[in-house]
C-alpha cells in the first residue's frame, strides 16, 4: 500500500476577539493535513499549536515532512501504535503538528472500514455531552452581551474566562441574564493561591460546576493548596499537558482536562482519560480555537468524558471543514452519517 500526503496553513478568523488571562486573540492558525490512500480515501486533520507550550505555525510546517514521511515509510494506515511512536521518536515536541498527522489518521483507517471513528473504538454515541460554549475576556457589558447570544443560540453550557481584577463582577454579571445555565470558570493560571481561595469562597455563591486552572502550573504546591481549601471542584489544564503529567496533579485536582493540541495524538488521549480514571479524576477534554478537522475527531472521544470544552468551531467566523453535528451544543455521534471523524474539507487543497 502507498500512502500520498499534503499539508496547508490558513488563517481562520474568529467571530470575536477572544480574550484570556494572557491576552487576545482575533485569529486562530491551523495546518490542515492530508492522507491519501492508493484507493482514493482521504484522511484529514489540522494541528492547532499554542505558543504557550513553545509551538507555532512555523514550527509545526517545519516538522511536519519528516512527521509524513513516517506515515508514508511505514505505508499501512492500520499501524496506528507504530506510527504514533516513530513519530515521537522523530519529533519529541511539537504535540499539534503530531496530533494533525494522528487525526487524519485514524480519519483514514474509519473510512477504510466504512464506519465513523467512535465505531471503530466501540464506543456507545449515545453516551454523549454538550460541549461549553466560553465567553472570552472583554469589558464586563460585551460579556453580557456575548452570553446572551450564546443563549439565543441554544447554549445551556458556559465556560467564562477569568483571570480580571472584576472577576466577581463579570460573574455577577452573567448570572443575571444566565440563571439556568450549567456555568463553569477557567483562571487560565492567573491567580495566587491564596487569591484563588478568597475569590473561589464568593464565586462559589453563584452555583459554579468547576473552577479551571486558577493558579500557575508551575505551582503545583498552589494546586494542591487551593484544591484542598475549595468549596468548589479545580480542574487542572495547563498543569495536565501529557500523560506523565496525570499522576502528579491527581491528588492535587478532582479534574483533568486534556486537549489533544497538547498531548500529540488521539491515542495518548486515551491512555490519558484511562489513567485519569485509574487515579480517580473526572475528566474533561477541552480545545483551542480549531477547527471541525481537528474538533470532529475530539467529538468522538465523548462517551469516555465527564465534561466537553469542544467549542472551537463555534468561535470561528468560518470554518474551511463541516463536523459532528452540534444542535444547540449537544454532540451528536449518533447524528453522524460519514465514516471517519466526520470532517469534511471545503476548498483547502483545491
Amino acid at each position: 500500500m502507498s500512502l500520498e500526503t499534503a499539508f496547508e496553513q490558513r488563517s481562520l478568523p474568529l467571530e470575536y476577539p477572544f480574550g484570556i488571562a494572557r491576552g487576545t486573540t482575533t485569529e486562530s492558525e491551523a495546518v490542515f493535513v492530508r492522507i491519501e490512500d492508493d484507493e482514493g480515501r482521504v484522511g484529514t486533520g489540522a494541528g492547532t499549536p499554542s505558543s504557550h507550550y513553545g509551538e507555532t505555525t512555523a514550527t509545526v510546517t517545519a516538522v511536519l515532512p519528516d512527521l509524513l514521511s513516517v506515515v508514508e515509510d511505514v505505508g499501512d494506515p492500520h499501524q496506528l501504535e507504530r506510527i504514533e511512536r516513530r513519530m515521537r521518536e522523530t519529533v519529541r515536541k511539537n504535540p499539534a503538528a503530531r496530533t494533525a498527522v494522528s487525526i487524519a489518521l485514524h480519519d483514514l483507517v474509519a473510512k477504510r472500514l466504512e464506519v465513523p471513528l467512535y465505531r471503530y473504538w466501540g464506543l456507545d454515541p449515545d453516551r454523549t455531552l454538550e460541549t461549553s460554549y466560553t465567553i472570552g475576556i472583554d469589558d464586563t457589558e460585551t460579556m453580557r452581551e456575548k452570553t446572551e447570544t450564546a443563549l439565543e443560540r441554544g447554549y445551556s453550557t458556559l465556560k467564562v474566562k477569568l483571570g480580571t481584577d472584576r472577576d466577581l463582577e463579570i460573574i455577577e454579571t452573567i448570572r443575571s441574564v444566565a440563571t439556568d445555565v450549567r456555568l463553569f470558570v477557567d483562571a487560565n493560571e492567573a491567580w495566587t493561591p491564596r487569591e484563588a481561595v478568597a475569590k473561589i469562597e464568593r464565586l462559589a455563591d453563584y452555583d459554579l460546576a468547576f473552577v479551571e486552572q486558577p493558579v500557575p502550573a508551575e505551582d503545583p504546591e498552589g494546586l494542591q493548596f487551593v484544591s484542598e481549601r475549595s468549596p468548589l471542584p479545580i480542574a487542572a489544564d495547563e498543569s495536565c499537558v501529557t500523560l506523565a503529567d496525570i499522576p502528579q496533579i491527581a491528588d492535587r485536582c478532582d479534574i483533568a482536562n486534556l486537549k489533544l493540541m497538547k498531548c500529540g495524538g488521539l491515542l495518548e488521549a486515551k491512555r490519558m482519560i484511562h489513567t485519569a480514571r485509574a487515579h480517580g479524576l473526572e475528566v474533561m477534554c477541552g480545545c483551542m480555537t480549531e477547527s471541525n478537522a481537528s474538533i470532529a475527531a475530539a467529538c468522538h472521544l465523548a462517551p469516555l468524558l465527564d465534561y466537553a470544552d469542544l467549542d472551537g468551531p463555534l468561535l470561528l467566523a468560518d470554518d474551511p471543514a463541516d463536523g459532528v453535528p452540534m444542535p444547540d451544543g449537544r454532540i451528536d455521534l449518533a447524528g453522524l452519517e460519514r465514516p471517519g471523524t466526520g470532517a469534511v474539507l471545503g476548498s483547502a487543497f483545491d
